[in-house]
């Protein structure tokens, strides 16, 4: 019988060999540790500090561009750009100096160089392959490790690291050092050193800067792309500057008075100015190297990034964006606006507007509202419409657009919104009666909407809407039937990207800002110029979505014809508004490009009252104007479906009494669940039937002369020969 080998038995076995061989294991043991030793010793003494100079001079020769998709127009060159004065230690303000320590090493004027616990923490976390970076050098080790080691993580990189950490230690005195890391610290861009630092955030020296912004200059230095002051990341730089003073505190640098009032002083910081050319994109693509390959890399390894960006176009889209922002501030009091271009055949970031000047501090110019949640508006609707077509639904479905209330806890005759109750109304205020799919989603006509989303159904909705690509929804049971007339936040960059797959027949490309990356030596570090996409909505279902969006007879009673078609081009499009007119969207695609605008306030207070398309209509329609004019022209695919076996209601028949002879809603007809199959023998089990099916009859009640009441109808007849009743309501989700 095989005998397994536990360790305890393992143990019982090799300690008798110990006991006996004890002083010969001592000798060989000992032996190593000597050879050990004298490596080390090897290395400490073949190892030198280069000259400073070198030390002050390496990282600006080394830094990243960033080019346009053509790899001729720069973006952004930190070589170039890059502006530094050097001033002694005592020209630099005592609070920069503390409040620095204070958060990078706190035990800078007790340590030799180097911290046994930090070299613990790095054997365990940061020398283990796939690991995440962890922080804790000391400010000797970053001076060492940002100018004169490569970026690699081995364990050889690391001991050079400690070793001359200890030996730059013997070479200078603590001051001299704190001097030498303060000058050479990258703050972000072309900024390097304090000096520089303190005139470009706040038209000062160094010496004149105090406690307050001394805190905010300490806390950009661990990450200075995502902590800019001139970047999206305000509220985190903030949160990390108040850390820096209760660290000043914890140490002993400041008082608790000093420590309170600091946090309180509002700082104002300097309006920047640049040559970088389209700063929110280029800021989007140094917070991706950041988050990939880390400061250093982008700091230090003089790569060349070309990017997606179509330089022609982010240019004509930032001048129309600032000449439409002008006059909607005026106009409508939409402060911003936001655009993102991008090709939906393979995901290709073409342009991203995010504000109408980075620049205009009154404003948040350099805040970009393209990656800011906001609700939606109808412009969430065609995922509803497209899982309900998943589900068996077709564009010529009928439902009522009545006033209808939702709640299931309310009256079916309380029309009203508010204390648990449910009943959206229109943006004219008006209800159409009996309305196809096709019309409803082309006019974005909120009853049907809602009626949408509940056969589609919540949660497969969101599924459909994530898996194309929007991000920022969370669980089905944090959303209701608003869903669908944007009750949840999204992004304007993961609606542009999303609305792509429908533009390439349900096939979704992940977002790509970023085509490739070389080093100085023409390495490749990154290459996405070859991407592939995912099928995330049956072609024909996309199709479908493509045709109504771009069916400018359905969508003329909107009136908006004007500034959403063009003549001679297959172009879907979909509006979108908020309650209380806060959001207002436009999206619009064709197979060969998807434009997205959005226009309000960043502090979301409201707008004028008008339907989006007149606010940002005008905008839309001349950057995809100029997008047309310069890509192929090229139609959508449409499906042809053969519907005479399909129910009458889901082919446009809605006047076929019931049993009862009574006109119905959809849910007498179909199983929510099921469309095709069997006619409900209890519809009443549907929580919503009776809600549904009471407005639909009190509706028929009022058109009875309109309708067809002795015949079974067997043609489709649209909602166009009923003219639309009003109902007032108390709210007004919008279009």
């Amino acid at each position: 019988m095989k005998v397994t080998k536990t360790p305890a038995r393992v143990v019982q076995q090799v300690l008798p060999f110990i006991k006996k061989n004890t002083t010969f294991l001592f000798v060989w043991g000992f032996g190593l540790f000597l050879i050990l030793v004298g490596l080390v010793f090897l290395l400490v003494a073949s190892l030198q500090v280069p000259d400073l100079n070198s030390i002050q001079n390496r990282k600006i020769e080394q830094s990243t561009k960033i080019y346009d998709r053509t790899g001729r127009v720069l973006l952004d060159n930190l070589n170039t750009t890059a502006q530094r004065t050097i001033v002694p230690l005592s020209e630099i303000s005592p609070s920069i100096q503390n409040a620095t320590i204070a958060i990078e090493d706190p035990k800078f004027y007790q340590h030799g160089g180097i911290e046994l616990t930090a070299i613990l923490r790095a054997i365990v976390v940061d020398l283990i392959p796939g690991g995440t970076t962890q922080g804790g050098s000391t400010l000797t080790q970053q001076v060492i490790k940002n100018t004169l080691l490569t970026n690699k993580r081995t364990l050889t990189r690391k001991v050079e690291e400690w070793i001359l950490a200890v030996k730059l230690e013997h070479v200078l005195n603590k001051s001299q050092i704190l001097e030498l890391y303060l000058n050479q610290a990258p703050y972000g861009g072309s900024v390097y050193g304090v000096e520089q630092a303190s005139e470009t955030f706040f038209d000062k020296h160094a010496n004149e800067i105090s406690l307050p912004e001394a805190a905010y200059l300490a806390a950009v230095l661990p990450a200075p792309t995502y902590y800019s002051p001139f970047g999206p990341h305000k509220d985190a730089l903030s949160k990390r500057k108040d850390l820096v003073l209760d660290k000043m505190l914890e140490h002993g640098y400041i008082t608790q008075i000093e420590h309170d009032v600091a946090k309180k002083t509002t700082v104002i910081f300097s309006s920047k100015t640049s040559s970088i050319t389209a700063p929110h994109f280029v800021f989007y693509v140094q917070q991706y190297l950041e988050n990939k390959y880390g400061q250093d890399a982008i700091e230090q390894n003089g790569w060349t990034v070309v990017t997606s960006l179509d330089a022609s176009l982010q240019a004509k889209a930032e001048e129309v964006v600032q000449a439409h922002a002008d006059s909607n501030q005026k106009n409508f009091n939409a402060s911003n606006t936001g655009l993102v271009a991008i090709n939906p055949k393979n995901g290709q970031v073409l342009a991203m507007v995010g504000s109408r000047n980075y620049f205009d501090k009154k404003i948040d110019g350099n805040f970009n509202v393209t990656l800011a949640a906001r609700q939606p508006g109808s412009s969430f609707k065609p995922f509803a419409y497209a899982e309900s077509f998943s589900k068996g639904y077709t564009p010529d479905t009928v439902v009522f657009d009545v006033p209808t209330q939702f709640s299931t806890s309310c009256d079916a005759n309380n029309f009203t919104t508010g204390n648990g109750c449910y009943s959206p109304v229109n943006y004219d205020n008006n209800f159409r009666g009996p309305m196809t799919f096709r019309e409803a989603l082309a006019q974005s006509i909120n009853v049907p909407a809602v009626k949408a989303l509940y056969l589609a159904g919540i949660s497969d909705t969101l599924r459909l809407a994530k898996s194309m690509g929007i991000t920022s929804l969370g669980n089905p049971n944090q959303y209701g039937l608003t869903l669908v007339l944007g009750g949840g936040e999204v992004t304007l960059f993961d609606m542009v990207s999303a609305y792509g797959a429908f533009a390439q027949n349900g096939v979704r490309y992940d977002p790509v800002s970023i085509l490739k990356i070389t080093d100085e030596n023409g390495n490749v570090i990154e290459d996405n110029t070859e991407t592939s996409g995912k099928q995330v909505l049956p072609a024909d279902i996309a199709s479908e979505i493509n045709d109504i969006l771009s069916d400018s007879v359905a969508r003329a009673p909107l009136g908006e014809n004007t500034l959403l078609s063009f003549p001679g081009y297959d172009v879907a499009v979909k509006t979108g508004t908020t309650n209380n007119y806060r959001d207002a969207w436009t999206i619009g695609y064709t197979p060969n490009i998807v434009i997205g605008v959005w226009a309000g306030n960043n502090n979301n207070t409201p707008m004028v009252k008008k339907v989006s398309g007149f606010i940002v209509g005008p905008t839309w329609h001349e950057v995809m104007q100029y997008a047309l004019s310069n890509t192929p022209n090229e139609s959508f695919t449409r499906t042809e479906h053969d519907s005479s076996a399909l129910k009458p209601v889901l082919r446009g028949v809605w006047q076929t009494p019931g049993s009862d002879g009574k006109i119905h809603d959809i849910l007498y007809w179909v199983n929510k669940n099921d469309p095709n199959g069997p006619q409900p023998t209890n519809p009443e089990s549907d929580p919503q039937f009776n809600l549904w099916d009471i407005s639909a009859q009190t509706w028929a009640l009022q058109h009875e002369g309109a309708l067809i009441a002795t015949t079974t109808q067997t043609e489709p007849i649209t909602s166009n020969h009923i003219q639309p009743s009003s109902s007032a309501t108390s709210v007004l989700l919008a279009h």
